[in-house]
């Protein structure tokens, strides 16, 4: 099914409301409030939703039962980084649990304005490391341009806290923004791959993604082109036949997906998610560690089964950065390690990603993982399995 619908060119209106209507079983928006009397053809315009994002207090308020706590953290989230919520999202949250694992990822609480003594802005030292504006090269061959500070949904725990902000999503298809980063790429040779994040790059329009991607594709030396994004699981009416060509226009491009729960794959999600992979562009998932929202491991191997069965391949958990304002979130790597103790082994391969630790400082992904081997002497290693069971390798 199309989520697309566009009366004027394609569908006649008898044909896009019998379509409104079968869309209505992708979600149950209607059943709140604030939502019951919009049109399902205006629900689905992901335009609609940009502009239809909960941003206040008081919003919000006629959406679900906020505590003082949640009151609060919206009162001093000011500036970067402000509340904004798509009415999408907002459906899928619990109006009574303040633990709801979706409404602790989307409504701001006290806790981010205590800063803990190792938490920075620029944890992951991207501004040290950028060598023209909207780019950074940290890794030899690839290199992370920064398409734009805007997102769908202001996730709490975003690392990159210090950039996103609560601006008009707009574009008018100029990037000439990104001429220097442009020439940076072009000039050295070694780069060859370019990641595509922000922010995120799917708010932008068609037509500027269009130009990123053909200034990008058209240096010779760039051979693997990603894009990393959150929208297909916060926006998923975003995904439309037009955002499809343009990415085919380009393939071969991978999509990187940031998941963190089972209950954000919904049938809406897993629609977008499947416009995507029947293009045959190859889908991943990043999830972010998080305290009492998949620091669990039957949660967690859920999620990577769930994402295999939309045609997302696990491809990391990241331990939440030291970012400020995020204590409450982060977990000790221990937690990290003791889910995937419960992963490899228990379940397939495919559903089993890397863990990592991005180095404060700058220092990139660093695996970690249990300890499978146990000693090392000149042609001998004794390991051990999944169950625990000792076994010895020699070479």
């Amino acid at each position: 099914m199309n989520p697309t619908v566009d009366i004027d060119n394609q569908k006649t209106l008898q044909e896009a409301t019998a379509q409104s209507r079968s869309i209505r079983r992708y979600t149950d928006y209607q059943q709140i409030t604030l939502y019951k009397d919009i049109n399902p053809l205006d629900w689905e315009d992901w335009h609609w939703q940009i502009r239809h994002r909960i941003c206040t207090k008081d919003e919000l308020a006629q959406v679900i039962k906020l505590t003082p706590d949640e009151e609060e953290g919206i009162r001093k989230a000011k500036g970067r980084l402000s509340l904004a919520i798509t009415p999408y999202w907002v459906s899928l949250m619990d109006p009574e649990d303040p633990d709801c694992p979706l409404r602790r990822q989307a409504v701001p609480v006290s806790a981010e304005s205590v800063i803990s003594p190792h938490e920075m802005v620029d944890p992951c030292a991207e501004d040290r490391d950028s060598p023209a504006p909207h780019l950074v090269h940290r890794y030899p061959d690839r290199v992370l341009l920064l398409a734009t500070e805007q997102c769908a949904m202001y996730c709490r725990h975003c690392t990159r806290r210090r950039l996103v902000g609560d601006r008009e999503v707009h574009s008018n298809g100029d990037v000439s923004r990104f001429d220097a980063a442009v020439e940076y790429i072009k000039s050295n040779r070694k780069i060859r791959d370019v990641l595509i994040s922000g922010g995120d790059p799917f708010v932008l329009e068609d037509n500027e993604i269009d130009a990123i991607l053909e200034r990008i594709r058209s240096i010779p030396h760039v051979e693997f082109l990603r894009i990393g994004t959150r929208v297909p699981v916060t926006l998923p009416q975003r995904v439309t036949e037009e955002l499809i060509k343009v990415l085919k226009k380009y393939s071969p491009i991978w999509v990187s997906i940031h998941f963190n729960h089972p209950k954000e794959i919904t049938k809406r999600c897993k629609m977008a998610c499947d416009m995507l992979a029947d293009a045959g562009i190859p889908l991943g998932s990043q999830t972010v560690l998080l305290r009492g929202i998949n620091d669990r491991p039957y949660i967690m191997k859920k999620l990577m089964h769930e994402l295999l069965k939309i045609r997302v391949r696990p491809y990391y958990i990241y331990q939440c950065d030291l970012v400020r304002g995020t204590q409450h979130f982060r977990t000790p790597v221990a937690v990290g390690i003791n889910i995937m103790e419960k992963l490899r082994g228990h379940t397939t391969g495919y559903a089993v990603p890397t863990y990592v630790v991005d180095a404060p400082g700058g220092g990139g992904k660093i695996p970690v993982g249990p300890n499978y081997i146990l000693s090392q002497a000149k042609g001998k290693y004794v390991l051990r399995n999944y169950r625990g069971k000792i076994y010895t390798y020699l070479e």
